[in-house]
C-alpha cells in the first residue's frame, strides 16, 4: 500500500468515526438529557473504536458503494432536517 493510500484510509477511518462522534454529541445536547448523553458517548466510543478496524475493507467496491449509499442518506436527513427549520421559520 502506498503512502497516499495510507493516508486516505486512514483519512477515511478517522472520518468515520468522528461522524459518530459528532452526531452522539449533537444528539446529546439537542435532547440534554444526562442518561442520554452517557449512552451517545458510550456509542460514539465503540462507532470510534469499529472505525479502526473497518479500515481494510475500504478497498472492496461492495464496501464503496454501500458508503456511497449511505452518504446519500446522510445527505437526505440534512436536508430534510435544513427543510424543517424552514418551515417552522416562516
Amino acid at each position: 500500500m502506498t503512502d497516499d493510500e495510507n493516508k486516505k484510509e486512514k483519512s477515511a477511518t478517522e472520518s468515520f468515526g468522528e461522524i459518530f462522534k459528532t452526531f452522539g454529541d449533537a444528539i446529546s445536547e439537542i435532547f440534554n438529557d444526562p442518561e442520554l448523553k452517557k449512552k451517545a458517548r458510550e456509542f460514539t466510543d465503540s462507532a470510534a473504536e469499529s472505525a479502526k478496524t473497518f479500515g481494510s475493507r475500504l478497498k472492496d467496491e461492495d464496501v464503496k458503494t454501500k458508503f456511497r449509499d449511505v452518504g446519500k442518506a446522510a445527505q437526505d436527513f440534512g436536508k430534510a432536517i435544513s427543510d424543517n427549520f424552514k418551515d417552522t421559520n416562516k
